[in-house]
């Protein structure tokens, strides 16, 4: 090639790419990369909760119901997480009364069951959610009643006899038919909460091992009424491994567990459980005892630091599910919401937003998929629904303003931004995409909803 045409041909060459490289969004949404489907979010109303909710006035009664289920009012919430009692009759408040409170006269002696139609107010929850539009039930055993156990109480730790197992299976499997008497139909079943941990309240402990055996027993029992089997709820994340890897190892425990479930307490979530099964963040609220209302104060018990959990369960844990502790109680509680029986009131915590922010816009049969942020201080998760609606939660760490390009699907689009002033504060954001620009208030969490 002559002089003449090389310099005819670098020019050609290097000035379309100059001329015509793209703009690099600073947040990029690669929806066609999917990480993991989500079965929903939810939270529970175990040992009595309920019965705080219905001491206030219908219209208030009405207004946390919405706060909870509704999706245009509230957060939505798709999973109820019910709690089998194991108390002997007439206990007080705080504890959950066993549907066969009395020793029928052995393990196999003929069950003796009661059903008052109320269970602790979770009857009534649960027929409210039903027609919010909740499909999944998960209801879970915290203790055997004490005559199954070893120390002989449904308290303070003590392990499961091994000749009451296949009782103590039929007795799960009976709860979930008086329920489906009242017209809810409990979908995932478990056996034991944090069964590493001794407490003085509602407690049994399994090792690793005794649970996978366990399973073996209750599965084939819960799969002839239609129900699938969750495990184990263990206190820590690590903990929980332990009982996974120990299912895993066993081809007939395996096969029945459909949902791996586990608490990050004594453990934080560190990296995804050891199963290809869905995995559950079923239950978690900050440590500690105090009510706080705050979005952003450093605490540990504010929304920002609910938010931030979230974020981690979903992108570290790759969980399914994400189920928060109480949706309401009284006093120092770290539940959502706080309720003041003496006045007739309640107050709503920025961890409820916090949790709203997701489960309103992220639906049952979503999925999770692969989003980038150029800079550091944003927390991105981004999901596709199954009627192809976009969501992007982008969690600001920063103390400062950041201006940046989000590169999404084409369509409508609405921001949603909770801080410390507003909650899921809708704006709707100009052009149909893909690109469009985004400002990000300082310590945020904003909701953008790509339609």
């Amino acid at each position: 090639m002559s002089r003449r045409h090389k310099a005819l041909f670098v020019p050609l060459l290097i000035l379309p790419l100059v001329a015509f490289t793209p703009e690099r969004a600073g947040i990029d949404v690669r929806s066609w990369s999917v990480k993991q489907r989500i079965d929903g979010f939810g939270f529970s109303q175990a040992f009595r909760r309920n019965e705080l909710v219905r001491a206030l006035s219908p219209e208030k009664q009405r207004e946390i119901l919405d706060l909870w289920l509704s999706r245009s009012k509230g957060a939505g919430f798709s999973i109820l997480r019910l709690g089998i009692g194991s108390s002997p009759a007439g206990s007080p408040y705080d504890l959950m009364v066993s549907i066969q409170p009395e020793n029928p006269g052995g393990p196999t002696a003929k069950p003796k069951y009661v059903w008052d139609g109320d269970d602790g107010g979770q009857v009534w929850l649960a027929k409210e959610a039903k027609r919010y539009g909740v499909e999944r039930f998960y209801a879970d055993a915290w203790s055997a009643p004490g005559y199954m156990k070893t120390n002989g109480s449904d308290s303070n730790g003590g392990e499961l006899l091994p000749e009451w197992r296949q009782a103590y299976a039929d007795y799960l499997v009976q709860y979930a038919r008086f329920y489906a008497k009242e017209g809810i139909r409990i979908t995932d079943l478990g056996f034991t909460n944090e069964p590493d941990l001794t407490v003085s309240y509602a407690s049994m402990r399994f090792t690793p091992q005794q649970a996978a055996d366990f399973v073996k027993v209750l599965g084939p029992t819960a799969a002839r009424a239609g129900i699938k089997v969750a495990c184990c709820d263990a206190a820590g994340w690590s903990e929980q491994r332990q009982f996974t890897e120990a299912i895993e190892a066993d081809p007939v425990a395996r096969r029945w567990v459909a949902t791996h479930t586990g608490h990050p307490y004594v453990s934080p979530i560190d990296g995804p459980l050891p199963t290809d099964k869905p995995v559950w963040m079923s239950e978690w609220s900050p440590n500690g005892d105090t009510w706080n209302e705050n979005w952003d104060d450093g605490s540990g018990y504010d929304g920002f630091a609910v938010a931030q959990q979230i974020h981690d369960s979903f992108t570290t844990g790759n969980v399914n599910g994400y189920v928060f502790w109480f949706g309401a109680s009284r006093g120092a509680t770290r539940g959502m919401l706080q309720i003041d029986e003496a006045t007739g009131t309640y107050r709503i915590s920025k961890r409820f937003w916090a949790l709203a922010a997701y489960s309103r816009f992220i639906r049952p049969d979503a999925v999770r998929v692969d989003v980038t942020a150029a800079d550091p201080a944003l927390k991105v998760t981004a999901f596709r629904n199954r009627d192809g609606s976009e969501v992007v939660e982008i969690l600001n760490t920063a103390a400062t303003e950041i201006r940046t390009k989000i590169n999404t699907r084409a369509g409508r689009a609405t921001v949603h931004l909770t801080d410390g002033t507003r909650d899921l504060a809708e704006t709707p954001l100009p052009g149909r995409g893909p690109n469009r620009n985004l400002t990000l208030a300082p310590r945020s969490l904003t909701t953008l909803v790509v339609r």
